[in-house]
């Protein structure tokens, strides 16, 4: 049977009908993990196996067979970017060698959810170190614990970032989902460049505790999947408050019924913008868009074309503000709360992590420095007038004078834009390209949900489309997208033979 492209939904029939267990489904992945990731191609998306896997599988197999299953995540197989702290056999270390010794006493809120749908967890995926928040010159998809990333459509191209290893591992079929976290473009730029969906939701939608931060106003969980629909039951699984993070008391609701998307196959009655001012890329890509708004039209969509989003140049300086008090104040606090055993030698703040660095500076810093990390230690804690600042000039101009401000004006539903540009070359001397184009950083700086499905293929390598809406529009957006994305079929599997 081959399992790598199939979607949650038919693996949970296969296994329901008893043609497949989860124990096997694991040991499919595994090889493919082997024979992909680690001897041919060498893509290098997992960082991490996790031994107790198999042993998770079985258990849930003898599980299935004397009562009803626990969700439709019972028996599946996912994987978790580096950042997410898992209480088991595996360390949590944002790929840095810093963490490698790092094994947290608590799974993050959102594993435990995991765990108690049923699903496996079957390791950790690659991804750019400390999450693309070390240096500004960075190389996408590279960690000093993990190595780089390879894109699986030519690997001698980049991922994207940072959440390089999920988006690649569900590409490649060595899992079937994967979660990744999103700052500022982390799932939405890597679903792009590897063809797969990535969704990045409201911030608060899916509880941050127990991941590695950057922003608490800007951090986010969010999935990688192969179609919407298994994006739609990821969500429904991950979604709920968590008193732990105050963000998540902020969702109107507490668990929406996402995976039971309308079965509508038109749009009729629905009104979609066309955002052009956040992609100047490739015009090849702009012409795949104009192909998309022919299909929304057939579809019953009216369109808004060349909406302008203002603001968008002015978010960079408050948003990097923002960013490197909140980094500074959230990482001390995560290192402070992982030490609370003296035993352990890993660095125990952001001081700490720096000089660590220094002194182990031709494996961690090969390539590219800590400058970001230098420039957080400097910022004052976040009662400066600096920090409060930008914070308001952030939420002013993505929100008020930006995402809510041209869905109310044109009375959309959503709107759409190019999420990046076809992947470029991974360049380990002059690292990624000074200026990547994408659409992301409005919704990311909003903390609004965010979807990119595929959209396309220029030279052989894939790009996407995203939808974008206000506050808490997940389920807008997964209903938009999931019609779409099943009219066009834009997404065709990297041929890693």
């Amino acid at each position: 049977m081959n399992l790598d492209q199939q979607d949650i939904k038919s693996l949970q029939h296969f296994m329901q009908k008893g043609v497949l267990k989860a124990f096997e489904l694991c040991e499919y992945y595994l090889d493919r993990i082997e024979k992909y990731d680690r001897q041919t191609v060498k893509l290098n998306s997992i960082i991490e196996l996790n031994p107790d896997a198999l042993k998770q599988a079985e258990i849930l197999d003898q599980e299935r067979l004397k009562k009803n299953p626990r969700s439709k995540l019972h028996g599946i197989p996912i994987l978790l970017k580096d950042n997410i702290d898992t209480a088991d056999r595996m360390a949590t270390s944002a790929g840095s060698l810093a963490l490698k010794d790092s094994f947290p006493e608590n799974d993050a809120y959102l594993v435990k959810k995991l765990r108690n749908a049923g699903a496996v967890i079957l390791g950790k995926t690659n991804l750019s170190e400390w999450a693309n928040f070390r240096s500004t010159q960075t190389i996408s998809g590279w960690s000093s614990r993990g190595g780089q990333t390879c894109n699986p459509y030519d690997p001698l191209r980049n991922p994207s970032g940072s959440s390089s290893g999920s988006a690649v591992a569900v590409a490649a079929g060595f899992c079937a989902a994967a979660i990744g976290t999103e700052t500022d473009g982390s799932i939405l730029g890597p679903a792009s460049t590897n063809g797969v969906v990535g969704l990045k939701p409201n911030v608060g939608r899916i509880s941050r505790r127990g991941l590695i931060p950057i922003s608490h106003s800007q951090d986010t969980p969010g999935t990688f999947t192969r179609n919407v629909a298994d994006a739609a039951i990821l969500l429904e699984v991950l979604s709920g408050r968590d008193k732990k993070d105050p963000f998540t008391l902020n969702a109107p609701e507490d668990n929406p019924n996402y995976s039971s998307l309308n079965n509508a196959d038109c749009l009729n009655g629905w009104t979609i913008g066309v955002v052009r001012n956040l992609y100047h890329g490739d015009p090849r890509v702009e012409n795949l868009l104009d192909d998309a708004i022919k299909i929304l039209k057939e579809l019953g969509a009216k369109i808004k074309d060349y909406i302008h989003l203002e603001n968008t140049m002015s978010l960079k300086i408050p948003e990097r503000e923002v960013l490197l008090h909140e980094f500074k104040h959230g990482l001390n606090l995560y290192l402070s709360n992982q030490h609370k055993n003296p035993d352990r030698q890993t660095p125990r703040s952001l001081e700490e992590l720096i000089a660590f660095n220094e002194n182990h500076n031709n494996f961690v810093m090969p390539f590219f420095g800590q400058d970001l990390f230098e420039k957080a230690i400097n910022k004052g804690d976040l009662r400066s007038e600096v920090y409060l600042d930008s914070l308001r000039d952030c939420r002013r101009l993505s929100r008020k004078q930006g995402i809510d401000a041209i869905l109310e004006k044109h009375e959309l539903n959503l709107f759409i834009a190019n999420t990046a540009g076809p992947a470029w070359f991974t360049d380990q001397v002059l690292g990624d390209p000074v200026c990547i184009e994408s659409s992301y950083t409005p919704s990311a700086v909003a903390g609004y949900p965010g979807i990119s499905i595929p959209l396309g293929f220029l030279s052989n390598l894939p790009v996407g489309i995203s939808f974008h809406g206000g506050a808490w529009s997940e389920k807008t957006l997964l209903h938009c997208a999931n019609i779409f994305g099943k009219k066009i079929q834009a997404r065709i599997p990297p041929d890693l033979n």
